[in-house]
């Protein structure tokens, strides 16, 4: 027999980074379910994904947790299981169907617009660090893919001086499961290049298109198509966790970002 859904904590006050009533019913549909066997679990996994949530958007160290929350302990040994396990990127992957199945559109986008980002890290994390030349920015670099909406079709956490176009090849082979409809790809001047095209075409096949939007101005300017994956790092910077990288593992950096996507992705769903 089913279990009835989580409530929130009813001895503490919301804050602002908690899900609604209806966001957390969009969730908890793709939350596994305890194996059966073993110690029957006793947390409240609303509030343990609360607490998740309120780390990403507020940035502060998990030890830090109010104290109305679920031991943080707890609540890092749930994020770091769901890791592992690839459950963030799961739940992200559906609520992005989902969500595109109520824009009336496909599951699977024609479109895919790709980029990167280099963010500092506090201090030098882990053997994955480097420094980005051209932004002058010590840290790492998040390469994105993007369907038509700026929703995430995939990424990879990289060192910063790492490559923006073999970075971009890499997304594309990873997330090639949900390119199956793709068509075009809308880049950027610094993915541009005969070796860039024939690599992304023995990926995803000969007939998809690379299009390079080329700036027309020095001066600031608005581009077509391109401000689509600009807009999304735009989402990501709402969550201060994600204002520099963090993380000692590029993996956990990885979980961060889809974990905050899943947050944006729930509430519109929900709306």
């Amino acid at each position: 027999m089913s279990r009835l859904p989580e409530i929130a904590n009813p001895h503490r006050q919301a804050y602002p980074s908690d899900m609604s009533d209806r966001a957390w019913v969009v969730l908890r549909r793709l939350i596994p379910e305890p194996k059966g066997f073993g110690h029957p679990r006793m947390v409240n996994l609303r509030e343990i994904i609360n607490a998740i949530f309120y780390v990403q958007r507020s940035g502060c160290q998990w030890e830090m947790l109010p104290h109305d929350f679920p031991p943080h302990p707890t609540v890092y040994g749930y994020f770091r299981k769901w890791q592992r396990k690839g459950i963030w990127q799961r739940m992200h992957d559906q609520l992005r169907h989902q969500l595109r199945q109520q824009m009336g559109r496909e599951e699977d986008s024609s479109v895919a617009i790709a980029d990167s980002q280099s963010v500092k890290t506090g201090g030098k994390k882990g053997a994955v660090y480097g420094y980005d030349g051209g932004k002058k920015v010590k840290g790492r670099k998040r390469h994105i893919v993007v369907d038509s909406q700026g929703l995430l079709i995939g990424m990879l956490v990289s060192e910063a001086n790492g490559s923006e176009r073999l970075g971009a090849v890499v997304v594309l082979h990873d997330a090639i499961a949900q390119l199956r409809q793709l068509e075009v790809i809308w880049v950027d001047q610094g993915y541009s290049g005969k070796n860039f095209v024939h690599a992304v075409q023995q990926v995803c096949g000969e007939d998809v298109r690379v299009e390079v939007i080329e700036r027309t101005s020095k001066e600031f300017e608005i581009l077509p198509k391109r401000w689509i994956v600009e807009r999304t790092f735009g989402w990501l910077n709402r969550f201060r966790r994600l204002s520099k990288d963090y993380e000692l593992y590029t993996t956990i950096s990885e979980a961060m970002i889809y974990g905050s996507l899943i947050r944006l992705m729930t509430r519109r769903l929900a709306s």
